[in-house]
Parts: C-alpha cells; sequence; structure tokens
C-alpha cells in the first residue's frame, strides 16, 4: 500500500500566461512521487507529495523553473498582485501615451522638425541624425520598453528554451525598439519606438484589468475567508477576556453577543438565540439554539447572548474544510482545461516560426525591411494565448466560489463536465430523502380508552398529564425512540412528575411508577406487542392509531396506565421539505430518480410514493455492497450515475459513481468520498448544482471558442500586413479581458 501523500500549496510570482503554467508544472511532476497542478486564475500551486518532501524542495524547484513561489501556511494568504499591476500601469502610462500621441501626429510631427533644423540653421549648429522628434519619441519609450518591461524580459531570458507569452512580447517590443534607433541615426526608414511603448502599455493594461478582473472572480472565496474571526471574549475564571483566535483551545468556553459572528465551531453551554448560517449552508432561514445545540464557527449569531464551548478549532472548523475544498477543487483542472495547456505549449514556437517565416516572406518578396519587421512584429503581438489559458480556469475560480456561497462546495473540477450528462440519480433514504432524525410524526391520545381505570382517575386523566407521564419515563430512557417521544412531549409544554421504580427491559420498553396529584400509576411505554402482554383489550381507536402507524413504515410505541392503553405515539424519520420538489425537478431534466436504502421495505415504499420515485426504482434492505453493484450495473448499462448520500454505508457508491454528492451533515467519510458537498440540510441545491454545472461548462466553451477563433482570424490578418503592432497590442489585451469578464457572469 503505497503511503499517503500530504499536500502543499504555493503562491507562484511572475507567470504571465499558460506557458508559463506549463512549465511550472512540469517541473514540479518531474519529481518521482509528485502530481501537481498550477492555477493561472488564482495564480498558485496544488502539490500532492510523499511526506518526506517539503515546501523548501518545492521553492527550490519552481526558483530553478525561473519563477518565484512562497508557501501558502494560511488560504488567506493567498492574494492577487493587483497593487503591483496598478503601479507599473501608472508608469507605463506617463511615458507611453505621450510617446503614442507624439507619433500619431504626423503633421505636427514634421512642422516641429521643421522648426527645430531652422532654429539650429540659424545659430550654425549641426543638424540631429534623422527626426529630433523621433529622439523625443525614443527619449519617452525608454523607461517603457527598459524599465517597466523589465519583468517581461527577464522572463523571456529564462524562458528562452521554453517560450511564453513574454518571449513573443519580448522580441516584438525590442525588436520595434532597436529597429527604431537604427533607423533614426541612419534616416532609412521608418521609426516604430511608439509600438515598442503602445504593445508593452497594452499588454500591462490587460494585465491589469485581467487582476482585477481575477479579483472579481475570486470575491466568493474571499467572502468565505473574511467570515473567520480574528479575536475570541473567552471565558475563564470569572471574567472574559478578549484574545487571538489563535489561543483558543478545545474546551474552552467563549461569549458571542448579538450581532457577533461565532469564533469556532461548538457546542452551546448557555442562552439561546437564532443563528444565521447562510454564508456557510447557503440556508436562509434562521436556526434557533440552545443549550446542548452545535454551532459553527464564522456564523451570524442575531438576538441572544450566548456561552458556547470550542470543540473545533484552526484547520478543522467547517469554515476551514469548506474553504480547503474550494482552494483544492481551484487548483484541479478539468479535462477541458488541459486540453488548453496542451495547445498553449506548442503554440508559443509555432508563433515564434511563423513570425520569422512572415518577415522572410515579405522581405525576400521585394518590401521593405521596415515594412517586414512591423508586420513580423504584429504577428508576434496578436498571438499572445492569454485569453486561451485564462479561457478554464477564471471560470472554474468563479464557479468554484459562487457554489460555495450557496453551500455547493465542487471538490473536483471535472465533475462539471459529468454533470451536464447525468441520466440517473440514487438517492439514500435517512438523512438524504429523510431529516436523519427520529421524530414523533403521528400522535393519539383516546381518553375514552380509560374508562377501565375507574371513576377515581378522572381527576387526573386528561391529556397533558398523559403527555407529562410520557416526559417523565420517557427521559429517563436513553433510547431514541423514546428520546424523540420525551423531546415531543417537552414541546407540548407537559409537566415533569416524579418517578419511583423505574426499569427499561430491552426490546420491550420502560415502566415506573408516576406520582400525578394523589394517585401513583404504573406508566408502560413500549412495543404494542409488549404493552399488550400486560394490558386490557386495547381500544378501537388505540388499535387503529398502531394499524395506521406501522403501514406508514413507522416505529409505534404504546403508553398504558395500569394495564389500559390510552395513548400511541408513531416515531419515525421525516421527509425533507422539499424532497418531492427535488425529485420532481430532477425528473423535468430527464433523470431517473432511484431509492435505494438499508430500510425495511414499507418504510422504503412510503418515502418512495412521498416523493415520487416509481416502485420499480426502489431498493430496499440495501447493504453497502449493494448499493456498490447498482451503480456499476447502471454504468455498465452505459447511464451516466449520479448517487447521493451522507453515511459511511455510502462511501464506496459515492465513490464509483460517475458524480456523487454528499450531504455536509453527513459523516466525513461520505463528505471525504464525495464529488460535491451540499452544505444545506436541504435538497434544493442537487438541481442547483447541475445548473451551475452546466453554466461554467457553456462558459469555459465559449470561452475556448473566442480565444480560438481569435487568433485563428487574427494571426492571418497580421501576417497578411492589414495591422499595426499597435492596434494587435489592444486587441490580444481586449481578448484576454473580454474572456475573464465573460467568465463573471456565471455570479
Amino acid at each position: 500500500m503505497s503511503a499517503p501523500l500530504e499536500p502543499t500549496t504555493l503562491s507562484i510570482e511572475g507567470m504571465t500566461c499558460s506557458s508559463c503554467v506549463n512549465t511550472v508544472e512540469k517541473a514540479l511532476n518531474s519529481v518521482n512521487g509528485v502530481r501537481a497542478t498550477v492555477n493561472f486564475a488564482t495564480e498558485t500551486a496544488h502539490i500532492l507529495a510523499p511526506a518526506e518532501m517539503n515546501a523548501k524542495d518545492f521553492i527550490k524547484i519552481v526558483e530553478k523553473a525561473g519563477y518565484s513561489a512562497t508557501l501558502v501556511t494560511d488560504v488567506q494568504s493567498i492574494t492577487l498582485h493587483s497593487k503591483k499591476s496598478a503601479r507599473a500601469l501608472f508608469f507605463a502610462s506617463i511615458f507611453a501615451i505621450p510617446a503614442v500621441l507624439l507619433s500619431m501626429i504626423m503633421s505636427w510631427h514634421h512642422q516641429v522638425d521643421m522648426w527645430i533644423h531652422e532654429g539650429l540653421d540659424y545659430f550654425g549648429l549641426a543638424h540631429p541624425l534623422y527626426s529630433p522628434t523621433a529622439w523625443a519619441v525614443i527619449a519617452l519609450s525608454a523607461p517603457v520598453v527598459i524599465f517597466v518591461a523589465y519583468p517581461i524580459h527577464k522572463a523571456a531570458l529564462r524562458n528562452l528554451f521554453h517560450p511564453t507569452m513574454d518571449n513573443l512580447i519580448s522580441m516584438g517590443s525590442l525588436a520595434a525598439f532597436g529597429w527604431s534607433i537604427y533607423a533614426n541615426s541612419t534616416g532609412v526608414g521608418d521609426v516604430y519606438t511608439e509600438v515598442a511603448a503602445g504593445v508593452i502599455f497594452f499588454v500591462i493594461l490587460g494585465r491589469y484589468l485581467e487582476t482585477r478582473a481575477k479579483a472579481k472572480a475570486s470575491n466568493a472565496l474571499s467572502s468565505l475567508l473574511a467570515l473567520g474571526s480574528k479575536e475570541v471574549t473567552t471565558i475563564r475564571g470569572s471574567f472574559p477576556l478578549i484574545v487571538s483566535i489563535d489561543q483558543l483551545q478545545i474546551g474552552d468556553e467563549f461569549e458571542v453577543r448579538p450581532g457577533d459572528r461565532i469564533a469556532t465551531d461548538g457546542i452551546v453551554v448557555s442562552g439561546e438565540s437564532s443563528i444565521d448560517n447562510s454564508m456557510l449552508t447557503g440556508e436562509s432561514r434562521p436556526v434557533e439554539v440552545g443549550p446542548g445545540s452545535h454551532v459553527i464557527g464564522a456564523s451570524l449569531n442575531h438576538n441572544g447572548r450566548l456561552i458556547v464551548r470550542a470543540t473545533r478549532i484552526g484547520s478543522d472548523t467547517e469554515l476551514a474544510r469548506i474553504t480547503s475544498m474550494v482552494i483544492t477543487a481551484q487548483g484541479t483542472k478539468a479535462p477541458i482545461q488541459r486540453l488548453a495547456d496542451r495547445i498553449s505549449a506548442v503554440f508559443v514556437p509555432i508563433v515564434t516560426v511563423l513570425a520569422i517565416g512572415t518577415f522572410s516572406g515579405w522581405y525576400f518578396t521585394g518590401s521593405s525591411l521596415t515594412k517586414s519587421i512591423s508586420i513580423a512584429i504584429t504577428v508576434l503581438v496578436i498571438a499572445c494565448p492569454c485569453a486561451l489559458g485564462l479561457a478554464t480556469p477564471v471560470a472554474l475560480l468563479v464557479a468554484s466560489g459562487r457554489g460555495a456561497l450557496r453551500g455547493i462546495v465542487i471538490r473536483q473540477p471535472r465533475t462539471l463536465e459529468v454533470a451536464r450528462k447525468v441520466d440517473t440519480v440514487l438517492f439514500d433514504k435517512t438523512g438524504t430523502l429523510t431529516e436523519g432524525v427520529m421524530n414523533v410524526q403521528q400522535s393519539t391520545v383516546t381518553l375514552d380508552a380509560g374508562k377501565p381505570l375507574g371513576t377515581s382517575y378522572g381527576s387526573i386523566l386528561n391529556e397533558a398529564n398523559i403527555l407529562a407521564s410520557a416526559l417523565a419515563i420517557e427521559s429517563l430512557d436513553s433510547h431514541p425512540v423514546a428520546l424523540s417521544i420525551a423531546k415531543y412531549a417537552e414541546s407540548n409544554r407537559a409537566d415533569k412528575f416524579e418517578v419511583q421504580d423505574f426499569s427499561v427491559t430491552p426490546g420491550v420498553g420502560a415502566a415506573g411508577r408516576v406520582r400525578i396529584g394523589e394517585l401513583s400509576p404504573v406508566v408502560l411505554i413500549g412495543s404494542p406487542i409488549a404493552v399488550a402482554r400486560s394490558s386490557t383489550v386495547f381500544h378501537p381507536a388505540i388499535k387503529s392509531a398502531i394499524e395506521q402507524g406501522e403501514a406508514d413504515g413507522f416505529t409505534v410505541a404504546v403508553l398504558a396506565w395500569d394495564g389500559v392503553a390510552l395513548a400511541v405515539f408513531a416515531v419515525g424519520d421525516q421527509l425533507k421539505n422539499n424532497a418531492a420538489q427535488t425529485v420532481s425537478s430532477l425528473r423535468s431534466r430527464g433523470i431517473t430518480p432511484w431509492l435505494v436504502t438499508g430500510d425495511s421495505s414499507q418504510v422504503a415504499a412510503n418515502v418512495a410514493t412521498a416523493v415520487g420515485i416509481d416502485s420499480a426504482y426502489v431498493v430496499s434492505h440495501a447493504s453497502p455492497e449493494t448499493k456498490l453493484e447498482i451503480v456499476q450495473r447502471l454504468k455498465f448499462e452505459g447511464h451516466t450515475v449520479l448517487m447521493i448520500g451522507d453515511g459511511i454505508n455510502d462511501a464506496a457508491a459515492l465513490t464509483a459513481s460517475d458524480l456523487s454528492m454528499a450531504m455536509g451533515t453527513g459523516t466525513d467519510t461520505a463528505i471525504n468520498s464525495a464529488d460535491i458537498t451540499l452544505m444545506q440540510t436541504g435538497l434544493e441545491n442537487v438541481v442547483e448544482a447541475l445548473k451551475l454545472s452546466t453554466k461554467t461548462i457553456k462558459i469555459i466553451r465559449l470561452n475556448m471558442g473566442w480565444a480560438l477563433i481569435y487568433n485563428v482570424i487574427g494571426l492571418p490578418i497580421a501576417a497578411a500586413g492589414l495591422l499595426t503592432p499597435l492596434y494587435a497590442a489592444a486587441a490580444m489585451a481586449a481578448s484576454s479581458v473580454l474572456v475573464v469578464t465573460n467568465s463573471l457572469r456565471i455570479k
């Protein structure tokens, strides 16, 4: 058995296009045992490697490839380099815009040259070589080409043997700048210095706009990161103390005031309030909490003061887990993205050869050296594959961030492509279609059945006292059915009476003598068969309630006083409010729903009928092996299978299915086995996840189509001499920004 791989995330600096991504990926993946993916949109590398390797090893590998890297120890340290982009754009615009304007106003340009020559003649001074104004343009362009573009030239030099977009820009700008100095010194041709400055300006403008757009794309993730508390008010001794969140330990109690966010996951010790979990689970309705309630860190406390005991801290919290899954998903590549990377890997060398061929073709067929160089530069500039490299990762960045804010955590981007093909969905029952919690679903209290007790009980025989006696007995029992009955009685504001001689018989029920006023009846609560053995004949209303509860697939308990049955409680799991609507929506999308459960056939049939699943697609008494076999059989028959579950017994089927979703309230095993985690308790996000997947793939394909069409159309136009380098730079920048902006439509 191979050793588990440890994850590491690095922030990469210096990448400018998808070719850079390929370079870094190849360097990291060349190490035995390492699996790495690099995300151009977030400028990060996500690495899985044996535990004996550490971040320093990976940083050295990245630096050897020509880039710089830092370890991301906290997901909040992943940042986009917008400040550097803004600074570079500021200096580029100061010099490039005047240079371009000077060159564009040709008549004024020549007039100034004439005035300068006349002035020099008047004082008997020698003329400067060729155009004085051109030297001014060269002087304005020099800071842009030499200093502002220095990172581009540096990247081009280090990537000399595996060319990237920087090589194209560097060659184009330096060729234009060098030629202009030569041409103005000798007077042999036109000056293209403003082209060099303009190309750099548009490239930097494009990168700045990309950075801004990528920052917007990551807003959803940033919102998650911003939820984490920095400080917490702990209760140590009798005084509250404000400490850094890093100092909080498991078991510490802390205060949460109205309007504050809960510092970390925990259990409410005291106080009552309503909690807003919407930013984590997408659940819009406030959740009422009190002593014993579990609360999630980063949830918003509405109206009451709470004291919470920390149960999970740091990277173990729900917020950290969600964020980690989103970061990992954004660092993982979908198959469609790998296609773009393969195209980009060979694109730059091909374009370089094409530019040389274009220059040769024009020059050796009689065109001037100036014109031939200009056209070759245009080919180099317009072909930069920025849009192709951004087409997929930015869309995935937006989709995963948007999904996370709506309670849909996408763990595997590949699932986005699978989702639109799903034609069969398998539902687990408990915790998926149902709430997964035992509650009293039906209750019947029949006072007429109490006549055999005699007139002495008339003073206490009422529904309130019957429920109170149920609470008194069942609150002493730990069985799930007993706890649900006690909870039901308590919710009906039943009093709690004193109990004597309490006893529990496994498989039968619980009994005790309950003090009610002056009387102390023996109260027995148990299965109908057990109670029938020690009771009088059941009243018809009691019989009817038992039959109805059992027919509905519930667990039935009967309450008797002194051998007389007075009440029936039908206990079972409740359907989620939106279960039927979700199944109906899936049907309308052409997806066939199945119910595969380990529960009895009667319960399975009742649930299937309630939510609208045909009996032909219901499997009961299903073991984990059975669920796995069904998934494998359906896949073998050519179906694309979506499995939705929440338990350990669903893990194998979740892993084997084409697409899997786990309920966020489920087990860690199920969540770790699934492609998508649904943080809401309801099922409405099942359809939302499929819609998000479909929309994202449409956006990606539109982006890819535009990026490819842009180059297919632009390259021949540039090679034909129908574009200037300046317009080519503007078109290249606009193409990248268009792709990123289009991806934002997912929001």
